[in-house]
């Protein structure tokens, strides 16, 4: 069991991958983040010498401090951040304890820049991939990343002129390679393919290629895909509403996929009737 005010590896995983997990921020000095350019899923990179700064930005009702070690770093930042009254972690035994239990981390160098906020472009009315790797980026990359839907015929300009990052655009970096779609190459860039998100990378793949018999649940994230956007003219909203859908999903995907949903109706005295 973690010591008061720390949480372990294993625990703060099982939390990442959806709305309600905290905010994760990496406060390790920039030697240590040279020596070791990972990050975790979904963390964010500041400097703890201003934590009294960048904390007023903070939106989060919980936070967890990440350091090499989880001792003075991280220890004296998330005290500072209780002081100023945010409910604070640190990660027990930092990256190094993180990086010896196995679980993913997220490679800074796919990306330009890893302070947050990371600006990314696409093509308008979204339909699956557009939603999915969204989610992906949100959930497991960048929490603060931002994302513009345009006229497909401007993506590469609006790229240029507004210093955003192109995704699901023929040709890109950030787009289908084969027969994987945009939501796998993302997966492997940024070393996530852990086997909930593996499973659920093949179910956006059939969906997206109109590949219906490569899962059982492609057929039925299409229709909910595509009802979706008949439902929203706005694409910011549909994203909004879409990220709660891949949250049900990779729930799924990584708790219960093996549960059966049974109908059984009982009599007045709990008898099952024939």
């Amino acid at each position: 069991m973690a010591p008061f005010g720390a949480i372990s590896a294993d625990k703060l995983f099982r939390l990442l991958g959806s709305a309600q997990s905290p905010l994760l921020i990496d406060v390790r000095t920039a030697d240590d983040a040279e020596a070791d350019p990972f990050l975790l899923p979904a963390s964010v990179r500041r400097d703890h010498r201003s934590v009294e700064q960048w904390a007023a930005e903070i939106r989060s009702s919980s936070v967890v401090v990440i350091c090499q070690k989880g001792r003075k770093l991280s220890e004296g930042v998330a005290a500072h951040l209780r002081l100023l009254g945010l409910s604070a972690e640190v990660l027990e035994g930092g990256t190094v304890a993180w990086m010896q239990a196995g679980l993913p981390r997220v490679p800074m160098a796919p990306l330009p820049t890893h302070q947050g906020g990371t600006l990314w472009v696409t093509r308008n009315r979204p339909k699956i991939d557009r939603i999915a790797c969204p989610w992906l980026i949100r959930r497991f990359v960048d929490p603060f990343a931002r994302f513009l839907f345009v006229t497909a015929s401007e993506v590469d300009a609006v790229a240029e002129r507004f210093d955003a990052i192109p995704f699901d655009m023929e040709g890109g970096v950030w787009s289908h390679h084969g027969e994987r779609c945009t939501f796998d190459t993302m997966l492997s860039a940024f070393s996530l393919e852990t086997p909930a998100l593996t499973t659920l990378a093949r179910i956006i793949r059939g969906a997206d290629t109109n590949r219906l018999d490569i899962a059982p649940e492609t057929a039925g994230l299409l229709a909910i895909s595509l009802g979706l956007s008949r439902l929203h003219q706005d694409d910011l909203q549909q994203l909004e509403q879409g990220l709660a859908i891949y949250d049900a999903l990779y729930r799924w995907a990584r708790d219960a996929m093996d549960e059966k949903h049974d109908w059984i109706v009982r009599g007045p005295r709990n008898e099952v009737k024939e």
